[in-house]
């Protein structure tokens, strides 16, 4: 029997949070935040173990929990100052003045939305539905003709049943009066 796995609690920096997660290891941790990059390889994750920070993400593993690192003032005076801007040199000490400035680099690309998917997933349970029930209609249906045609071949059977009886004894009726009437002629 496998024994279960030991959870830890790592935080990472979310923004103007700290966010927890209790998880059995740093990649657990890394795909319950979200992350596709390892944040603990680059110093943004660590691994937590003051009791009073971890009490609150052990009692729900796996869900990440969010605390504010501060109020905004503390955390706007937290920041770095900026550094001041110069110049680059190459090597030869001379500014890069030929050089053209680089491009900004661009903002990640948001999380495609699922929404489209969902919709077509959702067109495709209706779909399949709409078709089980008009399967179902149709079925019904078809169970109602056939009992329509038992009951009509069972009256049609008795009807040329009487028919055929009816038929016979009007022959019976017919010969035995041609049998009299060719036998009132021969005998005149």
């Amino acid at each position: 029997m496998a024994r279960a796995q030991k959870l830890k609690v790592y935080r990472t920096v979310a923004g103007f949070n700290d966010a927890y997660v209790a998880a059995t290891s740093q990649k657990a941790a890394l795909e319950a935040w979200g992350s596709e990059r390892d944040l603990f390889a680059r110093g943004i994750a660590e691994l937590v173990t003051d009791p009073a920070l971890t009490a609150e993400p052990l009692t729900s593993p796996g869900v990440v929990v969010k605390h504010s690192r501060g109020t905004t003032a503390e955390q706007i005076k937290a920041m770095p100052a900026p550094e001041p801007r110069t110049a680059r040199r190459d090597v030869t000490g001379h500014p890069e003045a030929s050089k053209q400035p680089q491009k900004p680099k661009s903002a990640p690309k948001p999380k495609p939305s699922s929404a489209k998917l969902e919709a077509a997933e959702a067109a495709l349970e209706t779909v399949a539905a709409d078709y089980g029930g008009r399967m179902k209609g149709l079925a019904d249906r078809e169970a109602k003709l056939a009992r329509e045609r038992r009951e009509l071949e069972e009256q049609h059977r008795a009807d040329v049943g009487a028919a055929a009886a009816a038929v016979e004894v009007e022959r019976q009726r017919y010969d035995a009066a041609i049998r009299q009437w060719r036998k009132a002629k021969s005998d005149t």
